[in-house]
């Protein structure tokens, strides 16, 4: 019985340990996102961007040169993933060092 306690208790601790570093605070992504807009605009440079940002009006093309993946939406609310077919990341998902087209009505997230 103590054998089995003991073998619960650390199951008990190992989980917990796993929820706390799930649960813990977002880390800003280091690096930049850059937009391209038009040849008549200068790119828009988001630095070590956290939380939702929405894309500017005439956005063309998302890079991501950070060092995370970013999350990037077809609503300006970062609520509906947007289709990334060959981006390297997956469906919403935009890897480190990728890049994808965009509408000027998405967002994105960090």
């Amino acid at each position: 019985m103590r054998r089995s306690a003991t073998v619960i208790a650390g199951a008990l601790a190992a989980f917990t340990a796993l929820v706390g570093l799930a649960a813990g605070p977002a880390q800003a992504a280091t690096g930049q996102v850059v937009v391209f807009s038009t040849e008549l605009q200068p790119l828009d440079i988001y630095q070590n961007p956290t939380g939702c940002q929405k894309l500017p009006p005439l956005s063309h093309v998302v890079d991501n040169l950070t060092d995370s993946t970013i999350r990037v939406y077809a609503d300006p609310f970062c609520t509906i993933p947007a289709s990334l077919p060959g981006s390297g990341g997956g469906v919403g998902t935009l890897a480190a060092g990728y890049g994808t087209h965009v509408s000027g009505v998405g967002s994105f997230s960090a």
